[in-house]
């Protein structure tokens, strides 16, 4: 019966894992400034990576090479953010602006309110 639980504590943290990094890839590559595929690119690491690395030590039992595991991906967890933040902030410092578009209302005649020239 414990086998069960844990295989299905397994398959639940990968395909999690998986759904992550599919998505962050997609975001890589759809969107349009460094910062918004910086802010894809960190989640698709932090949960993608930390959530694959979770169902391994859960499928290890919680040995040793377990606990390598979830330290492994507390580290990815905290300098996957710690690196987005320090990419943008250089972004900034070196003159990159946000991406800005003239977003439209869905009604005819109004515009949105988050109007900015590009």
């Amino acid at each position: 019966m414990l086998d069960v639980v844990i295989n299905t504590l397994v398959i639940i943290f990968a395909c999690n894992g998986i759904f992550f990094f599919l998505v962050g890839t997609l975001g890589l590559v759809r969107l349009p400034d460094v910062y918004t595929r910086l802010h894809a690119g960190t989640k698709c690491d932090t949960l993608g990576a930390g959530s694959i690395l979770f169902a391994l030590a859960i499928y290890e039992r919680f040995s040793i090479n377990g606990l390598k595991m979830i330290v492994l991906a507390f580290l990815v967890m905290v300098m996957s953010s710690t690196t987005g933040h320090a990419i943008s902030h250089a972004a900034y410092k070196v003159g990159i602006m946000p991406w800005r578009k003239k977003v439209s209302s869905a009604f005819p005649g109004e515009e949105s309110e988050n109007v900015t020239e590009s």
